[in-house]
């Protein structure tokens, strides 16, 4: 009887490792593929993809991040807005899925922001006051969460831009903001998670570059 246990436990941990081989696996393939998608075909199907990894994991966030960010890449691919708006919620719906695995989580909590700042600019003429509100509440939250996270601060940057273009107001504290951002991404080390996001360091220099530089 104790023999037969003691097979039977062998036989879980192997199952186990297994697993979390072909979890990291396929986790390995989806991202990149994510990011190099060129069409809402070629997303669709990775979406589908880390979709079915999350459920199949049901403790891991990570899957329903991406998921979240291929639908946020594909709403720009689309000139609609009602289409824009159909991915984009979609897009919220996987975060919803990741924040129910991990709650209170800062990179989630920056996606969410993503995701309404995008939902904004569709119509900002009559989404404007709400959107912005939200979307501001949702990325100093994941600075709160996060002080180091230079993705809510990159983000942030550019939410506090766009406004003060809208407003005709100063866009120092924006700047201020991805300056931050820039400095979070010199530091920002090899995350202990091989998955957790590492995305917008280029976009950083590239806004600073554009937003913040062009009087130099």
């Amino acid at each position: 009887m104790k023999k037969n246990m003691i097979l039977l436990l062998g036989l879980l941990c192997a199952t186990l490792t297994l697993a979390n081989g072909q979890f990291e696996k396929a986790m390995g393939e989806n991202i990149p593929a994510m990011f190099a998608a060129q069409n809402p075909e070629e997303l669709q199907a990775v979406i589908n993809k880390l979709s079915r990894i999350g459920e199949a994991e049901g403790d891991r966030w990570e899957p329903y991040y991406y998921s979240a960010f291929g639908y946020l890449r594909m709403s720009e691919m689309y000139e609609k807005a009602e289409d824009k708006d159909k991915y984009l919620d979609l897009g919220m719906k996987e975060v919803e899925k990741g924040e129910a695995v991990k709650p209170n989580d800062s990179e989630l909590e920056a996606m969410r922001g993503y995701i309404l700042m995008i939902k904004l600019t569709v119509d900002p003429a009559t989404r404007g006051m709400t959107y912005s509100g939200l979307a501001f509440t949702s990325f100093q939250k994941a600075i709160k969460l996060n002080p180091d996270n230079p993705r809510a601060h990159f983000l942030m940057g550019r939410m506090q831009y766009g406004t003060a273009q809208f407003m005709g107001g100063s866009t120092d504290e924006a700047c201020g903001s991805l300056f931050k951002a820039m400095v979070l991404f010199e530091k920002e080390d090899k995350p202990e998670n091989p998955f957790a996001p590492t995305w917008g360091k280029r976009g950083t220099e590239e806004s600073i570059k554009e937003l913040c530089e062009k009087g130099e």
